[in-house]
């Protein structure tokens, strides 16, 4: 009889048998036949009690589905708190593993916390044994070997995961509102035909002039239940953090302002925008757009391209909505002064509604127009304008004549320049990644010192971070300005639809204006030059 037996013969040792589940078994076909089973580990821990007349079971732990990984486990965390408080003698497993496949939590529990608080652990299969001090080693390689384990399982996920990503297939358990996951397939978005009316009237609401706070506002007055709510009621459990009961949550500006910027409702996926920092770690982080993986016509489209364009440059351009309506008025966005080119900012008075060059507020006098302009009188001005168009080119031979004479895309100029720019910065970028080199190479050859070499990195690094700031602004400007070409070029679709205008809206508005220049007043004549510069000219 060695020393350990003799220990435990003269007195009762109160254990506690944890048994897992391992969420890498979840996909077996019978988990009831599986070695690894919660029956079958039941089963050969009792059995060790039975042949050891010393131990006495005092409680039974079990996770199910749960990952070994140092994540949370309710019933591991109530063994350990068990343990802590001194209830239990010997924590009995089938295997280490089924413990923990962390390295951390076998080093913090086995080898320091258990023996702090007079616990033993025991596991079966591998046979460690805290009181066998000789098998420390054992048990150390048992748990990194775990631990490579549950690395090379993440791995091949992730690999998985952006391989179905790459094929266009969904990958989410969620929906986005406005779709359901296919019955026939769970990789595929099908249109779910009520939520997606409330989509398009969302894209609408919003080309009509309304803001984010003022389409939420309407949709709440309707009674239209929210993403959250909507999906609650037709039984999809989402996990839902809010003070609210669910019944209570409302539609808000952020769930709005994600429908119109989600290209998802083009027809298109993105996916892969956030990961985690580990295995480990679950920690978001969310990826720089270059890495998201988007894959074009996927499923069918609720938001036409021209009408998702219109609104991504409507939200470019529009300023703040008034806060009693929510609503964003008739010119938010499209009027500068034409001396300084500063924005016209809108004014009340007791009778009437005006517009003022911004470079004249707050007791700055920087601008030659002085005078304002009544709102009003310049929605008049700018409805006789459109009609004049409307009548001009309704004609489509006018039409024609129009789109052949604009041969280049007022934009293109732009564009062009901002590509220019951007070629010109990526071109900076290569040379300042050729200089880290050649940097190190001087390092490594003794040519400058390793203080010198961190300070000329600590340059590399704000130079580079510099750059690729410039690339983020000018890529964003360049789209802005792909959108606008987009929605200038359908000349045709526009005038057919209008034959004689009565009333101004912000569609119409943003349909046929670009921007409206104010000149100033001219006193002798009491009138002003006022040019308008029109999406298809």
């Amino acid at each position: 009889m060695n020393e350990t037996e003799s220990v435990e013969s003269k007195k009762l040792l109160r254990v506690g048998i944890y048994e897992r589940l391992s969420d890498e078994d979840k996909d077996k076909t019978n988990k009831e036949d599986d070695s690894e089973s919660i029956k079958n580990q039941r089963h050969l821990l009792m059995t060790e009690i039975e042949k050891r007349p010393n131990f006495v079971l005092v409680d039974e732990y079990c996770d199910e589905d749960l990952s070994g990984a140092g994540t949370y486990r309710p019933e591991f965390e109530r063994l350990i708190r068990d343990c802590e408080n001194g209830k239990i003698d010997v924590v009995l497993c089938k295997s280490q593993s089924r413990f923990s496949r962390d390295m951390e939590i076998i080093e913090k529990y086995l080898h320091n916390k258990f023996i702090e608080w007079g616990v033993r652990f025991i596991s079966l299969a591998d046979n460690a044994d805290t009181a066998n001090k000789g098998n420390k080693k054992s048990r150390q390689i048992n748990g990194l070997v775990n631990e490579w384990f549950l690395e090379d399982v993440s791995n091949n996920i992730r690999s998985a995961f952006n391989a179905k990503m790459k094929q266009g297939e969904f990958i989410s358990p969620f929906a986005s509102f406005g779709y359901e996951v296919s019955k026939e397939d769970n990789n595929k978005l099908v249109v779910d035909p009520v939520a997606a009316e409330i989509v398009k009237d969302i894209f609408d609401l919003y080309l009509t002039g309304l803001g984010f706070t003022g389409i939420a506002k309407y949709l709440n007055s309707k009674n239209i239940p929210c993403p959250s709510l909507y999906k609650y009621r037709k039984g999809i459990k989402l996990n839902v953090i809010s003070n609210r009961p669910r019944e209570e949550i409302k539609w808000t500006t952020n769930a709005i302002k994600t429908i119109l910027t989600n290209e998802l409702y083009l027809g298109h996926l993105i996916q892969g925008k956030r990961t985690t920092v580990s295995y480990k770690n679950h920690k978001i982080k969310h990826k720089d757009k270059s890495e998201w993986i988007k894959i074009e016509n996927t499923h069918e489209a609720i938001i036409d391209e021209e009408t998702f364009n219109k609104v991504q440059v409507a939200m470019k351009e529009r300023t703040k909505p008034v806060k009693s309506t929510g609503i964003v008025h008739l010119f938010s966005g499209k009027v500068f002064c034409l001396e300084c080119e500063h924005y016209m900012r809108k004014k009340n008075s007791a009778k009437h509604e005006y517009l003022v060059c911004s470079n004249n507020r707050d007791g700055y006098d920087d601008c030659i127009n002085k005078a304002s302009i009544r709102y009003d009188l310049l929605a008049d001005l700018v409805l006789e304008a459109i009609n004049k168009k409307i009548k001009k080119f309704y004609d489509k031979e006018k039409l024609n004549e129009l789109d052949s004479k604009k041969k280049t895309s007022r934009f293109s100029g732009k564009i062009n320049s901002l590509e220019k720019q951007r070629a010109d910065i990526e071109k900076q970028i290569s040379k300042t990644r050729n200089y880290l080199k050649s940097l190190y190479e001087d390092k490594v050859n003794g040519v400058i010192t390793t203080e010198q070499f961190k300070d000329l990195i600590a340059d590399y690094n704000k130079n580079e971070d510099m750059y690729s700031n410039q690339l983020n602004e000018i890529n964003n400007e360049i789209a802005y300005y792909q959108m606008k070409e987009e929605s200038s070029k359908n000349n045709e679709k526009i005038f057919s639809k209008y034959q004689e205008l009565k009333k101004l809206n912000r569609v119409i508005v943003d349909e046929f204006i670009d921007k409206i220049y104010i000149g100033k007043l001219n006193e002798e004549t009491n009138s002003r030059d006022i040019q308008i510069k029109w999406n298809f000219e």
